[in-house]
């Protein structure tokens, strides 16, 4: 079996497994790591998303947000000066819809926040036909949130007043900011000088807590690391027993009770 393996041919499959091994091996960790950063997700939504809020500025400034501040729960004041803006393809309770975008300018100065009022239902006539939504309160409000890390830019030219993604950058160029801040703020409520909620679109869910099967993937790659050497070794010892049948016998084929009466 030694003396086979290490001719050209079975060498040559001996490194094809040993790569397939290394391919897994990787993989396992690719699904692994996914598996970590859910948790890790979790575990800022136990810290932040129930926990008293925040002032808004002490978490989101013009240098970034740090990961680990993401779903921090914030407060802060000013006035919506510009909205709304709709992202496409967002699904709430598995129905398909839109979540709609406003810019809000704090009261104490700085760059503008843009924040995520909530999700509404798509039109029935088409996509470029912009749904009806409670519009944003005129005067100051005080909103509360969480603020979210933005998403990736999909590389898409969109309808005016509509983005194909949550990216800040972009929603900001769409409701037409100078500048916003590198994150933005997903609404849990608002409140009026006068103590009142205003009209809003409909909330989106509780984060995503599902672990997926990133974990059990994981795993599965790294047990089919010796796959490869394991069909190495069966196609030697299939190639001896063809080419010496004697010193190789077959395991002789058990009589099975139904084959016996089928005789």
């Amino acid at each position: 079996m030694l003396r086979r393996l290490v001719t050209p041919r079975w060498l040559g499959a001996l490194l094809l497994a040993a790569l397939f091994a290394v391919a897994c091996y990787h993989l396992g960790w690719w699904q692994y790591d996914r598996h970590l950063a859910k948790v890790e997700r979790n575990e800022r939504l136990d810290e932040h998303y129930r926990a008293a809020p925040v002032p808004l500025a002490q978490v989101l400034a013009p240098a970034g947000l740090d990961p680990d501040d993401e779903w921090t729960r914030v407060t802060a004041t000013g006035r919506y000066v510009a909205g709304p803006v709709f992202v496409r393809n967002r699904t709430r309770e598995g129905q398909a819809g839109l979540e709609v975008l406003w810019l809000l300018r704090p009261a104490g100065g700085g760059p503008d926040v843009v924040v995520d009022r909530g999700w509404v239902g798509a039109s029935d006539e088409g996509a470029r036909v912009l749904p009806e939504v409670p519009p944003a309160p005129g005067g100051d409000v005080e909103v509360t949130g969480w603020v979210r890390r933005g998403e990736a830019s999909r590389g898409r030219d969109m309808p005016q007043g509509q983005v194909a993604s949550l990216n800040v950058a972009e929603a900001g160029a769409a409701l037409g900011a100078a500048a916003v801040l590198p994150g933005y703020l997903l609404l849990e409520g608002e409140v009026l000088p006068d103590g009142t909620a205003p009209p809003r679109p409909l909330p989106l869910g509780t984060p995503d807590r599902s672990l997926g099967p990133h974990l059990a993937y994981g795993y599965q790659w790294w047990l089919t690391m010796s796959v490869g050497f394991v069909l190495v070794w069966f196609g030697i010892r299939r190639e001896l027993r063809a080419e010496d049948p004697e010193k190789y016998p077959r395991t002789p084929k058990k009589t099975r009770i139904w084959d016996e009466e089928d005789a």
